[in-house]
C-alpha cells in the first residue's frame, strides 16, 4: 500500500504535470538538435572529410549492389547505418552538453544553502549519551538532570 500511496501523493503534487511539460520540450528539443546535427553540422564535416555524407554511410550485408543507403532501403537490403549511428551519436552529445550548461546556469541562480554548524548534543554527565537539550532525565540511564 505504501507504494500506491507514494504515488498518489507524487502525482497530487504536480510533478507528474511537470514531468510531462519536460517530456514535450524535450521531444522538441531533439527535433531542433537533429536538424542542427543533419543539416547544419554534418554537411561542412562531411565536406571538410572529403565530401563524405554521413547520412549515407553503410555496410551492405548482402550480395545485391547498392550505391546509397535509400537504394538498400527500398530493396530490402540489409545493412549496417553507420553514418546515421554517427549522427544519433553527435545528436546526443549536443543534448547532453546543452542540459550541462542549462543545469550549470540553474545552479549559478540558485547555488546551495549552506547549513550552519551543527550544535554539539548536550550529554548527561553520568552515561555521556546524547540527549534532548529540554530533557529533565537521561532516557538511557535514567538520571535526573540539572536544567
Amino acid at each position: 500500500m505504501g507504494l500506491l500511496k507514494d504515488f498518489k501523493e507524487c502525482a497530487m503534487r504536480g510533478n507528474v504535470v511537470d514531468m510531462a511539460v519536460g517530456v514535450v520540450v524535450g521531444a522538441a528539443f531533439s527535433k531542433i538538435t537533429s536538424s542542427l546535427v543533419d543539416n547544419i553540422i554534418m554537411p561542412p564535416l562531411g565536406v571538410l572529410m572529403g565530401g563524405v555524407d554521413f547520412s549515407n554511410l553503410f555496410i551492405n550485408l548482402s550480395d545485391v549492389p547498392v550505391k546509397t543507403l535509400a537504394e538498400a532501403q527500398a530493396a530490402n537490403v540489409p545493412v549496417i547505418a553507420y553514418g546515421s549511428f554517427l549522427n544519433a551519436v553527435i545528436d546526443f552529445l549536443i543534448i547532453a552538453f546543452s542540459v550541462f550548461i542549462v543545469m550549470r546556469q540553474i545552479n549559478r541562480f540558485f547555488p546551495k544553502k549552506e547549513e550552519a554548524p551543527a550544535k554539539a548534543p548536550r550529554l548527561c554527565p553520568y552515561c555521556r549519551e546524547a540527549i534532548a537539550d529540554d530533557a529533565t532525565r537521561c532516557p538511557h540511564c535514567t538520571a535526573q538532570l540539572d536544567k
